[in-house]
C-alpha cells in the first residue's frame, strides 16, 4: 500500500477534536494528512451557529481558503476528504483537480457541476440512513450524476446513525457504524 496525501476538511462545526482524531488515524495508517482550518478557529456547539458563520464567510470565501489550503499539495496528487460541509468542500476540489487521487466522503455531498468531468476517480461516501442533509431522493440523483462524471462511485449507508455519526462528541455519534465506517474507509484508501 502506498502511503496517500489525504486533505481532511472539517464540518461546520469547525476543526473540533473529532476532526484531529481522524488524521491520527489516517496517519496511523501510514497517510499525509493535511487538516486546514477554513473557520479560522471557531468552532461551534450547534450546526446553526455553524452554518450561520459559513453564510457569513460566504460560499466563495470558503472555497478559496479550501483551494489555498490544498494548492502546496495538489501536484502529487490528494485525496480529498471531509465531514458534512467539508465533505461537499472536498468534493468540489475533487472534480476540479485533474490530479485527484480519490475522494472519501464523511456524512455529506455536494451539488456537482454541469460540465464536471473525471478519469474513473475513486469515491466513498459514508451517511447515515436516514439523513435530514442527504435525502434518499438527493443521494439517487447525486449518484448518478457523479457516475456521469465519470467516478467509481460507492455509497455505505448506516441505519439509524446521527448525521455525523462518527464525531464521538456530538449527539449524533454511533460507536458501531463509526468504526465500520473507518474500516471500510481504510481499506478504500489502500486500494488507491
Amino acid at each position: 500500500m502506498a502511503p496517500m496525501n489525504i486533505m481532511l476538511f472539517h464540518s461546520t462545526y469547525g476543526l473540533r477534536p473529532a476532526v484531529h482524531a481522524a488524521a491520527a488515524r489516517l496517519r496511523g495508517a501510514g497517510h499525509e494528512v493535511h487538516v486546514p482550518d477554513l473557520f479560522d478557529g471557531h468552532t461551534f456547539e450547534t450546526v446553526e451557529e455553524g452554518m450561520a458563520f459559513k453564510d457569513e464567510l460566504g460560499k466563495d470565501e470558503l472555497l478559496k481558503r479550501a483551494v489555498l489550503a490544498a494548492a502546496p499539495y495538489s501536484e502529487r496528487g490528494l485525496v480529498y476528504a471531509g465531514f458534512s460541509l467539508g465533505a461537499a468542500t472536498a468534493q468540489t476540489l475533487a472534480l476540479g483537480d485533474e490530479k485527484a487521487r480519490g475522494l472519501l466522503l464523511l456524512h455529506g455531498t455536494s451539488d456537482i457541476a454541469e460540465n464536471a468531468e473525471v478519469d474513473e476517480l475513486p469515491v466513498q461516501l459514508h451517511v447515515a440512513d436516514p439523513d435530514p442533509f442527504e435525502t434518499g431522493d438527493w443521494l439517487n440523483s447525486w449518484y448518478l450524476q457523479m457516475q456521469r462524471t465519470g467516478a467509481d462511485v460507492e455509497i455505505y449507508r448506516y441505519p439509524g446513525a446521527g448525521h455525523l455519526f462518527t464525531d464521538p462528541d456530538l449527539p449524533d455519534y454511533d460507536a458501531a457504524s463509526a468504526d465500520l465506517t473507518w474500516k471500510v474507509a481504510l481499506g478504500f484508501l489502500a486500494t488507491l
